[in-house]
């Protein structure tokens, strides 16, 4: 039986009381559980028990990640150039042969990196672009930019010179006195199938001339059947946005929705460093998302004409639908 004056602070810190006893003794009680989340948390050494703070899932604290770590990835392109087997790639490593025309997808990956919270929308548009307006409206509404073509086919590489410019055109048209450069737009241009580099038509000096010293835009070339190159697509992406390096597939831990991370100040029975538990990156594909409503896209984009509602409009764009 433990004895009270053996912890002074027992009174103070721990959910018990003293209780007087026959004999003169004093054992300990249980009380009423604390009320705040505080208490909770204390820990008395002597009685060897913690009560830690509830813990929060990965998706949850993406859900709930500031509005300034939300972003969207739009990937644009002809069809039949690989946008989404890249996208495949990219979030569960995987390549399927067989294709099927891409109306519009919408993934969500969440990460925890250091301790933060962070959410990326990726939205793997037509290849057909049936309806203008919403090609508009993802050019307004994207935060970073992946646009592929085929090193064997012409008229698609001819599409993301299009694309470039009227991206570029749609930010000059938001843009405001007072509101940050719309222009210095991450984006990065995939040449994507050069496993078919027999047939290639594409030479990487075109790109190079398309690129002529535009910053913040590099191209890669790929290939999505082969995963060559693909992770490096995405670690020159969030390196233009200023993105942690962790967000690229190859740099975090791959790990369910529900993850909490791991209990206690332990790790196989050693104590591992703040620093080491901070900078621990993890990363899961959100289940059963759905792309934002077109109206919210449109107070989105609206919102983007001045600077007052940047911060809130960035938060409607973010929540699940």
């Amino acid at each position: 039986m433990l004895h009270a004056a053996s912890c002074p602070a027992l009174i103070m810190q721990c959910p018990v009381t003293r209780q007087k006893v026959e004999g003169g003794g004093e054992t300990l009680k249980q009380t009423s559980a604390p009320s705040s989340l505080e208490e909770r948390n204390r820990t008395c050494g002597c009685l060897g028990f913690t009560s830690p703070l509830p813990k929060m899932a990965l998706l949850e604290q993406a859900n709930n990640a500031p509005p300034e770590n939300c972003f969207r990835l739009v990937i644009l392109g002809s069809a039949k150039v690989g946008k989404t087997s890249l996208v495949q790639r990219f979030l569960f490593n995987r390549y399927d042969d067989n294709y099927t025309p891409t109306i519009e997808d919408f993934h969500r990956k969440v990460y925890r990196i250091r301790g933060v919270p962070y959410r990326l929308d990726i939205l793997d548009t037509s290849g057909i672009h049936p309806f203008p307006a919403m090609r508009r409206l993802s050019f307004i509404t994207g935060d970073l930019f992946v646009l592929v073509f085929s090193v064997d086919n012409r008229e698609s590489f001819n599409e993301v010179i299009r694309l470039r410019e009227q991206i570029l055109e749609c930010k000059k048209q938001c843009q405001k006195v007072g509101v940050p450069n719309l222009l210095n737009i991450p984006m990065v241009i995939v040449g994507n199938k050069v496993d078919r580099d027999a047939h290639r038509v594409i030479d990487p000096s075109d790109v190079a001339a398309l690129l002529g010293g535009q910053p913040n835009c590099v191209c890669v070339e790929t290939s999505a059947k082969k995963n060559t190159n693909v992770d490096e697509v995405f670690k020159q992406l969030f390196t233009l946005a200023h993105l942690p390096a962790e967000m690229s597939p190859s740099m975090h831990r791959k790990v369910t929705p529900w993850y909490e991370g791991r209990s206690g100040n332990q790790q196989g029975g050693r104590l591992v460093s703040i620093r080491r538990k901070m900078s621990d990156a993890c990363g899961a594909v959100a289940p059963n998302v759905r792309r934002p409503s077109i109206r919210t896209d449109l107070l989105m984009a609206q919102s983007r004409t001045t600077k007052d509602d940047i911060d809130q409009a960035r938060e409607t764009r973010c929540v699940i639908q």
